[in-house]
């Protein structure tokens, strides 16, 4: 622990929570809903410039962000599961997503799932949603760890450079006792540590910037533009991951986030190479329009199906008609027969009296 402090340094938030009335307002909820925002509007905008429908990254949304909520829960209650369930653990705090605690690894993952639902309902290839959104999902982890600052966690080990993080106790007013998330600092600075979350936050801003410059240069596709994002979003992880000397499980005496950093690295550059053999970028105007003229034959093969079916009842309907007015002659020949032969016999009965008188 530092002894003196610099005066360079800046300070964390005094607090993170605030109260209108009996609600909390928690900067970390609102940084995490800002970034989703600014990632479903971005993404719009960029699916819209490739050739995709309007409003479409708005409903998939509507599958991937719940989504991926509950993977980044899993992922961190996997990799921290001691603070819940270990010895003196508080299973309840498992649900208090309010406290922070959202892995983005188990949030892209299974985030992923749901914009697959989402696409596939669509017809729309999941490869190419992911290269329109990747710059906004990264910008937005970005925001996110705007959330861990007013939290005062994810920082790094004691440190003496000029751009120091100080961290101070926090203590809740109404019981005196220390509480890091939801208390109010109490009096002076008691660490000078790295803010690693101001250089993932700031590394995450060059991924999406590199994102982009990369998709308008070499025209990615095939979802090339996704894992350029992972792979240098896994880079700059690994080096921050390191700077940490928080509590988190180890393998083999590393950090867990560090190995995924590192797989999940390669298993991006591998796919990068791969698909690359794909070809150009997916022409989301034709995939668009075959699907529309797809969905246009099967309703012209409805109504051609209607129309005969209308035909055949017409026929079935026509037949006794037709069998009337066939028929319909013949009784009035048959009728005028009757009326002639009555007028003969008529004719005869009269002569036969003439004949007697």
């Amino acid at each position: 622990m530092a002894t003196t402090l610099n005066l360079a340094s800046f300070p964390s938030p005094p607090q993170g929570v605030w109260h209108l009335g009996p609600i909390p307002i928690r900067a970390y909820a609102l940084c995490i809903i800002v970034g989703i925002i600014v990632a479903i509007v971005w993404g719009e905008k960029r699916f819209q410039a490739r050739g995709g429908q309007k409003g479409f990254i708005t409903d998939l949304a509507v599958w991937a962000v719940p989504f991926g909520l509950v993977g980044g829960r899993l992922y961190h209650l996997a990799t921290d599961w001691r603070t819940y369930f270990g010895p003196g653990g508080n299973p309840i705090g498992a649900l208090e997503v309010w406290n922070g605690g959202l892995g983005i690894w188990g949030a892209i993952a299974l985030g992923g799932v749901g914009a697959l639902i989402g696409a596939r309902r669509r017809g729309i290839p999941l490869p190419a949603v992911a290269d329109a959104i990747a710059p906004g999902i990264v910008l937005a982890q970005a925001i996110g760890r705007l959330g861990n600052y007013f939290n005062q966690e994810l920082y790094g080990r004691v440190t003496d450079v000029p751009w120091a993080l100080e961290i101070f106790n926090r203590v809740d007013p109404a019981t005196g006792v220390a509480d890091p998330i939801n208390g109010v600092a109490q009096g002076p600075a008691t660490e000078l540590v790295h803010p690693t979350f101001l250089y993932e936050l700031l590394w995450n801003i060059g991924v999406a910037l590199l994102v982009v410059w990369a998709d308008k240069r070499f025209k990615l596709g095939h979802g090339r533009a996704f894992a350029l994002y992972v792979a240098a979003y896994t880079a700059g992880r690994f080096w921050i991951e390191l700077m940490r000397d928080d509590t988190a499980t180890l393998v083999f005496g590393v950090r867990v986030n560090v190995w995924v950093a590192a797989l999940v690295f390669i298993g991006a550059v591998v796919y990068m190479v791969l698909a690359r053999k794909r070809g150009p970028r997916e022409d989301l105007v034709a995939i668009r329009e075959a699907r529309e003229e797809g969905l246009t034959g099967a309703a012209a093969s409805a109504v051609d199906s209607d129309a005969v079916e209308a035909d055949a009842v017409e026929g079935e309907d026509a037949e006794p008609s037709e069998k009337a007015v066939d028929e319909e002659p013949a009784s009035t020949d048959e009728a005028e027969g009757d009326k002639a032969e009555a007028s003969d016999e008529a004719t005869r009965v009269e002569e036969a009296a003439e004949r007697k008188s």
